[in-house]
């Protein structure tokens, strides 16, 4: 079954109202139940909690919170996305052709969600692994400040392709050469998971609790799954697959515990 949905001026109520009542009247169907939807505009909680073999086809721009709660559907944005994609979701795969705003991923216990360019602060904060669940985030560009922060597992994937310059207050938007992959203060808090980032990093750009290591090859195999699936997805073979230890550095914790001695009582 296939619903087509044009939200030109309609509010994310009405929206999410259409797709939901879609997604009821096809409960325990075999088919590939899919929905396209035209104009997007800032609407937000597109696709939160939706659960089963759905696919949502969104053209345009969706508001916050695309995916919350997810455990199952794919949905694929034509577009960029705004913040809080793929919220504390279960499991199932958001694509992004284009870039994110901030917590990207926040709280994200399972399923993967790949981005095509880049995404703002906080990207990854709080993602943990859940039972036999396994986050993982592509982001074929770049990241802001405080990526992976708090992360207790999971695994975040930073290829380099698309970088702009980031700086604590914001995107300044300047081009050139000079141009970092990730933002300061990566991986401040981490706990668990690992962050793999195409190329280095400078120690001042990390959070204390996180030490650079080189991929081994149980890291490599896992890498060149997510890169093979990037570049399908977004039509591209600018990461050469099979990638090398020196193409990647290896973020994992020094402490499972990093404030187990800060507090007092």
């Amino acid at each position: 079954m296939r619903l087509l949905i044009d939200a030109e001026k309609m509010c994310y109520r009405e929206l999410n109202l259409k797709v939901r009542e879609f997604v009821n009247s096809n409960i325990g169907s075999d088919d590939n139940n899919e929905i396209d939807i035209n104009n997007v505009l800032g609407q937000r909680y597109i696709g939160d909690g939706l659960k089963g073999n759905i696919i949502l086809n969104l053209y345009g721009i969706p508001g916050n919170d695309l995916g919350a709660f997810m455990d199952g559907p794919k949905i694929e944005v034509f577009g960029n996305g705004q913040d809080g994609i793929g919220n504390t979701m279960n499991s199932g795969r958001i694509i992004i052709h284009g870039s994110t705003g901030d917590i990207t991923g926040y709280s994200m216990r399972g399923g993967e969600i790949y981005i095509k360019e880049n995404t703002g602060y906080r990207s990854g904060i709080h993602m943990k692994s859940y039972h036999e669940k396994l986050p993982v985030m592509i982001i074929g560009g770049s990241a802001g400040n405080f990526l992976g922060e708090y992360m207790a597992g999971g695994i975040i994937i930073i290829l380099g392709l698309y970088r702009r310059r980031w700086n604590f207050m914001g995107l300044d938007g300047m081009t050139g050469e000079n141009k970092d992959i990730v933002g300061n203060y990566t991986g401040t808090g981490m706990h668990g998971g690992t962050i793999y980032i195409k190329g280095d990093v400078e120690e001042h750009n990390l959070g204390k609790e996180v030490k650079k290591s080189s991929p081994v090859d149980d890291d490599l195999r896992l890498l060149n799954k997510y890169v093979k699936n990037y570049n399908i997805f977004f039509n591209s073979d600018e990461v050469k697959i099979p990638v090398k230890s020196d193409d990647f550095i290896k973020l994992v914790p020094f402490s499972h515990r990093p404030y187990g001695e800060l507090y007092t009582y």
